[in-house]
């Protein structure tokens, strides 16, 4: 492996010594989530106004971002809103997209109107990127209908800038990942469509004439073709779909999750797409930008069995331990999540020998993400589902359309055994979930998890499993690549053992997640040694870091850099 450079040091929260949780969210129980939405004061409640007709794209949202908008080292949320189709027979009104402000003592304010970022469009997803490196972090809604890129202004509000800068998308978009494709210090962006819908042109599905509706399965529709946008380094894009390679003339397509990682471990971002019921794409880097698709060369497109399957989300992370990313692709019901095992060149098909067949066969899978979610130095696997037929009680009573969210821990060999619904605390409750954002949201070291729902209210859950380890936290700031430091691949080396991250802006399905990097140390008091590797090439390494506190990592540095002070 090469190895990855290290930086500088200091606390992330607005008071060293302390953390910031609801008053009424105290532990009773040694469970792992408790659901501290309402004690937080994030009142988000999604409304896709389903009519009576099911257009798809009621089903199928929404998500959301992790940021840090006023950059004061507390991680805020925006959440992204549907609404009234047209032509709906539902009267809605959903108020549009809503930003809340982390205050730093375990609640949150609605900033949406002094912020300037309520989009009223109807939303998908979203992703958060520094994507003209002035230092703050923008915002990017992808909508059913016209994309809007935020520019964050500096000083509290954004800019909607969609047609200045060239990326306001018309189709069908689903997620977005933010990512220096070229390695020029540019991040550009990469936005996954799903199918060509419009309303006018909707078809009635399930059994019309008995006056029996549901929702189609995509292959009634076209795929739509995703686009991928570089950065020209003057706070503007341009559409480089076609000429870097990702132009889809396949006619599959149809793709809902993506992420972007190094997946091969030679110093450049690939990308990795969920396709729904069409094969699943990788796109391998060449090193200057340029793309090609190698899917089904490398094992990553089909299932152990050859059949294509309804991809959902991914994201990618070590689970075993071997220093390459492994995927994960979550799927419909009675096709199980895929867990694909990085190697050189090729993936291995790993979902039954890690244990994940049996927990994730009848389950509708969306949001997922690799998290360490007791800091024993391992990733675990958070899974939030819910079925896309509403009336699915109707026709199969081995399914319902509210499912429950789920826990896998990993024993430390990418083996996973599935927490049963009384340790998992609240996330067993059944919801309609879709998007999954990991993030510290109080500071105290264990990942938190915001779960998105369709048609119902925004869950926050709240790790407080009391036998969790020690941690490490990186916020990372690059000099000569993208400020962001997206792409960056930190190892973490304690106690004898190596763990290795990689900075993301966009995964699990149409969301992004902690713009942090986060690593449990086990038993660990100090990480020996931190080896970052950084857009472009570049390595630093810093050693002896003791655990239980964030620190920036600044390329180039020799000394430790401060966090925000509150």
């Amino acid at each position: 492996m090469i190895p990855l450079f290290g930086v500088a040091a200091c606390s992330g929260s607005k008071d060293t010594d302390k953390t910031a949780a609801p008053e009424n969210a105290t532990v009773d129980t040694n469970n792992y989530f408790r659901d501290v939405a309402a004690a937080a004061e994030l009142d988000f409640v999604h409304v896709n106004g389903a009519s009576s007709r099911k257009y798809l794209p009621e089903i199928m949202g929404a998500g959301g971002s992790v940021l840090d908008y006023d950059n004061d080292g507390w991680m805020d949320i925006y959440l992204v809103q549907s609404g009234q189709l047209p032509g709906s027979d539902v009267a809605v009104s959903a108020g549009g997209n809503r930003l809340f402000r982390n205050r730093g003592d375990g609640t949150f304010d609605d900033v949406t109107s002094s912020a300037r970022v309520g989009d009223t469009g109807y939303g998908m997803g979203a992703a958060a990127a520094d994507y003209d490196n002035d230092g703050d972090a923008d915002l990017y809604v992808v909508n059913f209908g016209r994309d809007v890129l935020y520019r964050n202004n500096g000083d509290g509000t954004f800019t909607d800038v969609s047609t200045a800068s060239g990326i306001d998308d018309q189709a069908w978009g689903s997620s977005a990942a933010f990512f220096d494709a070229d390695g020029d210090g540019l991040l550009d962006l990469y936005v996954v469509n799903y199918l060509e819908f419009a309303v006018a042109d909707h078809i009635d599905c399930g059994s019309p004439s008995e006056g029996v509706f549901s929702y189609c399965h995509p292959d009634v529709y076209e795929m739509q073709a995703d686009v991928f946008y570089r950065g020209d380094g003057q706070g503007g894009f341009t559409d480089a779909t076609a000429a870097s390679g990702l132009l889809d003339t396949s006619g599959h397509g149809k793709g809902l999750g993506v992420v972007a990682s190094d997946l091969d471990d030679d110093g450049d971002a690939d990308l990795y797409v969920a396709n729904d019921s069409t094969p699943n794409y990788l796109y391998r880097n060449l090193g200057d930008g340029q793309f090609e698709e190698v899917g089904l060369f490398t094992g990553t497109s089909h299932n152990d069995d050859g059949m294509t399957e309804a991809g959902m989300g991914t994201d990618a992370g070590d689970v075993n331990g071997d220093g390459l990313p492994d995927l994960i692709v979550t799927n419909l019901s009675a096709e199980t999540n895929a867990l694909y095992l990085g190697g050189e060149d090729f993936f291995d098909y790993g979902t039954r020998a890690a244990g994940l067949y049996e927990g994730s066969l009848m389950p509708v899978g969306f949001g997922v993400d690799f998290l360490d979610v007791d800091n024993d130095t391992d990733l675990d696997l958070f899974v939030t589902n819910g079925h896309v037929i509403d009336n699915i009680e109707l026709t199969d009573d081995s399914q319902s359309f509210r499912q429950p969210s789920q826990l896998f821990l990993n024993d430390g060999t990418g083996r996973f055994s599935l927490v049963d619904a009384g340790l998992a605390g609240d996330i067993a409750k059944p919801g309609v979930g879709r998007g999954t954002m990991t993030f510290d949201y109080d500071n105290d070291g264990r990942l938190d998890v915001v779960v998105t729902r369709n048609n119902e209210a925004v869950n926050l859950y709240r790790n407080e499993w009391q036998g969790s380890g020690s941690w490490i936290g990186f916020e990372l700031r690059g000099k000569t690549g993208n400020r962001d430091a997206i792409g960056a691949r930190v190892t973490v080396e304690a106690d004898g053992r190596r763990m290795v991250e990689e900075k993301k802006a966009g995964s699990s399905y149409q969301t992004s997640g902690d713009p942090r990097l986060h690593l449990g140390l086990g038993n660990a008091d100090i990480a020996t040694r931190v080896t970052v590797r950084w857009p472009g090439g570049g390595e630093d390494v810093f050693e002896n870091l003791a655990g239980g506190r964030y620190y920036r990592l600044v390329e180039g540095a020799t000394a430790p850099a401060p966090l925000p002070e509150p």
